[in-house]
């Protein structure tokens, strides 16, 4: 790629206003200046409109949805809007990392079409949880994610300059706009979770390869060790959108059937675990998977 760059950073938000500011405030010290920051505002109903507000961030554009959109709606809405205005790059943010003031510069440095920044804690333990290997061939594998960055690696120090990855999380993710004139948006209809991921596989399914960048680093406010019920609304997309990952990718029948199974040991396992409110969500979840298997458009149109 020869010349400048444009590119617009992407952030996707709901109800974590004091974490946004924090984030906001991570962008405007970045060495390298992003050309835009477009802040998808879920129809936040906390103090959100007036941290969006008070930003002192040249470049700001704050779209307020009618109603909530999930970070899948967010994310689709968000990166169709960079598309439309033309940014050559399109840089993915949740509302609770903080860029390093030089992470954005090293991403722009780095001549592939699509990367990951890599995650801390703010300890600065390596928190990356991409995968640097995600099995839909292997029918016995009960989780398709084997093998990650930080399970790898240990430590950022101990990284190489660049990591292949097989999924991603649209906390820090960056792709060119060729990638998304092949591969499309986002598929909003996963609402929350596994959106990145199904975005990653369609990625790499049209021959892209991702690269995470050691030293591009964000810093995560969260931990990773949050429990979701599985009897809740969250469980139900949990699963479901766990099963569309697999009835749309899985290698082989055996591996399409995985969902299936998974339903039928929820259900029977349920007296002893999650209780009728899971049953009913995992066999809610197998009936709307089953609806979501075709492939979202390859189009941005």
């Amino acid at each position: 790629m020869t010349g400048a760059e444009t590119v617009a950073v992407v952030v996707v938000t709901y109800n974590r206003a004091d974490l946004l500011a924090r984030m906001l405030r991570g962008l405007a010290a970045l060495d390298h200046a992003p050309d835009a920051v477009i802040v998808i505002d879920n129809a936040s109903t906390d103090h959100t409109p007036q941290v969006l507000a008070d930003a002192a961030l040249p470049g700001l554009q704050v779209i307020r949805t009618a109603e909530n959109l999930g970070g899948a709606g967010g994310f689709h809405l968000g990166m169709r809007t960079a598309y439309e205005r033309g940014f050559d790059r399109i840089w993915l943010m949740d509302d609770d990392v903080v860029p390093a003031p030089d992470c954005l510069g090293v991403l722009m440095a780095t001549d592939e079409p699509c990367l990951m920044a890599v995650r801390e804690d703010l300890e600065g333990h390596l928190v990356e949880k991409a995968a640097t290997r995600f099995d839909l061939d292997n029918p016995l594998a009960l989780r398709p994610k084997t093998a990650m960055v930080e399970t790898a690696y240990g430590e950022r120090a101990r990284m190489p300059e660049r990591v292949e990855v097989e999924n991603v999380a649209f906390e820090g993710f960056m792709v060119r706009r060729d990638v998304v004139e092949r591969v499309g948006l986002p598929d909003p209809s996963y609402f929350i979770f596994y959106d990145d991921v199904d975005y990653a596989l369609r990625v790499r399914r049209a021959g892209y390869r991702i690269w995470a960048v050691r030293d591009a680093v964000l810093v995560r406010q969260l931990s990773f060790d949050q429990q979701h019920d599985l009897a809740g609304w969250k469980g139900f997309y949990m699963y479901r959108n766990l099963f569309v990952v697999h009835l749309r990718y899985g290698g082989n029948v055996l591996v399409r059937l995985k969902p299936w199974l998974l339903t039928a040991a929820v259900v029977v396992l349920s007296p002893l675990r999650g209780g009728r409110g899971e049953a009913r969500n995992v066999i809610r979840a197998m009936a709307s998977a089953r609806g979501m298997r075709t492939l979202p458009p390859s189009s941005v149109d």
